[in-house]
């Protein structure tokens, strides 16, 4: 029998403080955290959401390194940034904290120590990974080197990004230093380890036997990891950022990153319970009682931090509950491509609400939709302007406006009267009964884009219902009937303002206010009873509005400028060819030729026709393949260089007297070679 909990500790990962959040961040983890938290509380159950940055990964010092400025300013930047990000997006966190606090430093530190004086790890000096040149040992992120799985040729120390594979330094190939490219050799260190080893049995029965209910992408994974065979993992690093290890002779060394953050999610709730015991009473409560339940939300490639080292953390120390469930999703990919923060192809939320303003719950829509839940999705501007208008705009907006402007229209704003129920009326409202049942089923179990989708099912039933009874017309022969009408598509407004708040909490708040509903509950979804009769109802306003052509053109052209971007500093360029003499080249004739005319070759898509003022007095003719970059009269007027000695050429039923000289761009792209000045035609170029 499941077992029941008190009250629910809600977990979601920290992100690093080295740059913003992107979509990516919040299809993973922060939106589908924020719907269950928010689902808990509309229940009337006791929940705490957790959020807070992680700001002692080596990405923040690598940051700090490439701006020329202190690591603290970097985190301090960035911490600001996310946490009003996630504010304004409607993430509703209890607290949003750090891991600079000195109420983590301080619960990180008396942990690591209880563990040592435990004897809970083991003391190892190992080679490392150390750069003679800058006389630094590199932490797995710091490091790059070809993917043995994948052969991608600039893999972390830690992950590949092209094929998502876990990985230690050791299995690099050619490994060096990611910042200064510089070779590394092994150095003798001293560090302590979690002996995963000895948990392995434990682990094997707390994961593969008693939570089979996990989801598979979970389960799959830490399976793979077990099957495996687990062995011992540093917990500490020789860096000078971070959390110094609490041990006498451990100079130089600080908490590695991976046991310092997830404590972090326990120093973050100690200072929300020190500052506020009257609300939240003792910490210990949300992390200690065996009646509280601990969920954690996170992203696919955090699941062996959560599901296997970190639970094996807190067994070690003997006092903490262990997580009930990790609902981890899957990647979002992004117009076909995978985001890359290094690359700055990502859709940033704090850039998304500066250009898309008032459209929090478009976003948390879309990502809801596409959740990758089982395996990795894609989110594309097409698809987004697609669900806003065709369905948030056409179903639910459209059925809210159409109840809410015909109340304004017959009885003056009032809540009508209901009537008499018709066999219509009962088989309408018969298709609410059971949905607070198939909500809560949906949401308990995680599955947040079927929750979704039952919702908006609602909103569908609605515009039905007033599309099929008509109200603009019975009104002419039975106005009595209409007032039943309008009254059940208000109930079903009110249900709607419910059944989405733990998804669209803006537009669910603005349309509470536009049915005057100032208290509601879970427990309300499914009743036909939530507005009272007279209740006076302000004039509406649209609830959504439609999501323009020229928006989406521009994140896509934003995006597509990234990639050229990305290109072009990636752009090497082609080798020397082998020299040739001065004679050689002498023998080549290349002029200016001035172009009157430009035109497609029939039958093919490659070639452009010129016809080239070339100084003879005679037009010359010049086929080109340069279709594909150029419109014709794009050319027309142009002053272009040419090879006037080549042999004449007959291609697709015409002849070439010369070539069009073109620059092949660092994206394969082809520019066609002018004159900055008016040269004559026939001009030489020497």
């Amino acid at each position: 029998m499941p077992q029941t909990f008190k009250r629910t500790t809600v977990t979601s990962a920290l992100p690093y403080a080295n740059g913003p959040v992107h979509i990516g961040h919040l299809a993973g983890v922060y939106v589908p955290a924020d719907i269950y938290s928010r689902y808990l509380r509309l229940k009337g159950r006791p929940v705490m959401f957790i959020g807070g940055s992680d700001e002692h990964g080596v990405p923040v010092t690598i940051r700090a390194r490439k701006e020329g400025i202190t690591v603290q300013e970097v985190v301090d930047r960035y911490h600001q940034l996310i946490k009003e990000s996630f504010r304004e997006f409607g993430i509703s966190f209890d607290i949003y904290s750090r891991t600079t606090s000195e109420t983590h430093h301080k619960l990180a530190s008396d942990f690591f120590r209880k563990l040592y004086d435990e004897g809970k790890f083991v003391e190892q000096t190992s080679e490392q990974f150390y750069d003679e040149q800058t006389q630094r040992f590199l932490t797995d992120r710091n490091i790059r080197g070809e993917c043995p799985r994948c052969h991608a040729p600039e893999a972390y120390g830690d992950q590949c990004e092209k094929c998502g594979a876990t990985l230690s330094p050791e299995e690099l190939i050619n490994p060096y230093n990611a910042e200064t490219g510089n070779p590394l050799v092994k150095k003798a260190t001293k560090h302590w380890y979690l002996p995963l080893d000895q948990y392995q049995e434990w682990l094997e029965q707390w994961i593969l036997k008693d939570h089979t209910e996990w989801r598979s992408n979970v389960y799959g994974q830490c399976k793979s990891w077990l099957d495996g065979g687990l062995k011992p993992r540093a917990v500490t690093r020789d860096l000078d950022w971070g959390i110094p290890v609490p041990v006498e002779g451990a100079e130089g060394k600080v908490l590695y990153v991976w046991f310092d953050a997830p404590i972090g999610y326990i120093s973050n709730t100690k200072e929300l319970c020190d500052n506020k015991p009257e609300v939240w009473g003792s910490w210990e409560t949300w992390w200690k009682d065996p009646e509280t339940r601990l969920v954690h939300f996170i992203g696919k490639d955090n699941i062996v931090f959560h599901c296997i080292v970190f639970p094996s953390m807190l067994k070690a120390h003997g006092e903490y509950i262990l997580p009930d469930n990790v609902p981890s999703n899957e990647f979002l990919n992004l117009e076909g491509n995978k985001i890359s923060t290094s690359k700055n192809y990502a859709v940033w939320l704090h850039e998304y609400l500066r250009e898309m303003p008032g459209r929090q719950d478009e976003l948390r829509y879309v990502l809801t939709a596409n959740a990758p839940e089982t395996k990795d999705n894609d989110f594309t501007w097409r698809d987004y302007q697609a669900r806003c208008n065709n369905e948030l705009v056409a179903v639910y907006g459209n059925f809210v406006n159409r109840a809410l402007q015909l109340t304004q229209k017959y009885y003056e704003g009032r809540v009508p009267a209901c009537g008499e129920l018709t066999d219509f009326d009962r088989d309408t409202l018969a298709e609410f009964r059971d949905v607070k049942e198939k909500l809560e089923s949906l949401l308990e179990g995680f599955k947040f884009r079927e929750a979704q989708k039952e919702a908006m099912n609602l909103a569908r039933i609605g515009n039905k219902y007033l599309a099929d009874s008509e109200p603009w017309k019975v009104i002419k022969t039975d106005p009595e009937r209409v007032k039943t009408i309008i009254n059940i598509s208000l109930q079903i407004t009110a249900n709607l303002a419910i059944a989405f708040e733990p998804f669209l909490p803006f537009s669910s708040k603005r349309l509470r206010e536009m049915i005057a509903m100032t208290s509601f509950s879970w427990e309300q979804i499914g009743s036909m009873d939530l507005l009272a009769e007279g209740t006076q109802l302000p004039k509406p306003e649209l609830l959504f509005t439609k999501v323009e052509d020229s928006d989406i053109e521009f994140q896509i052209k934003k995006l597509e400028d990234t990639i050229k971007a990305n290109e072009a500093a990636n752009y090497k360029a082609a080798p020397v060819k082998p020299t040739v003499s001065f004679e050689e080249f002498e023998k080549m004739d290349i002029r200016v030729g001035l172009v009157k005319a430009c035109e497609k070759v029939k039958k093919s898509k490659k070639l452009l026709k010129f016809t080239i003022d070339d100084g003879s007095g005679k037009d010359r003719t010049i086929l080109s393949g340069i279709a594909q970059w150029y419109e014709p009269e794009q050319l027309v007027g142009k002053r272009v260089l040419f090879i006037a000695n080549f042999a004449p050429r007959t291609m697709m039923g015409e002849t070439s007297e010369g070539m069009i000289l073109s620059a092949v761009n660092y994206n394969g792209d082809l520019s066609v070679t002018t004159t900055l000045d008016d040269v004559k035609g026939g001009s030489q170029v020497g």
